[in-house]
């Protein structure tokens, strides 16, 4: 089975989540319960502190799930691949009305 890199937003992986990953999403989750406890200490025990709680306890079993879990396949398949080359552009294609971005505009000879 293939590992494929996700990219933001589009669920593309096909593997079990990997030991670094989850180790990453632990240490996520204890930098967010050591904000929290600030906020807690700031604001009190509101009901909007409380929800903050509730909600971290809720990110740390989602967690916990994933140790065992595998993803779901992509359903649109891989994503088409795009080849950008990295040769020059036609120098044509700025020959009369194309202005030089950032710098206001080109006024005079371009040679």
């Amino acid at each position: 089975m293939t590992c494929l890199t996700p990219t933001w937003g589009t669920p593309a992986r096909r593997c079990p989540v990997t030991t670094t990953e989850l180790a990453a999403l632990r240490r996520s989750i204890e930098q967010l319960r050591r904000s929290v406890a600030e906020v807690h200490d700031t604001f009190g025990d509101g009901p909007e502190v409380r929800r903050l709680v509730n909600d971290l306890e809720r990110l740390e079993i989602d967690a916990g799930e994933l140790e065992g879990a595998t993803p779901a396949p992509h359903p649109g398949g891989l994503p088409e691949h795009v080849v950008v080359p990295d040769t020059p552009l036609d120098e044509a294609m700025w020959k009369d009305d194309a202005d030089d971005e950032g710098v206001g505009g080109y006024h005079g000879s371009r040679s």
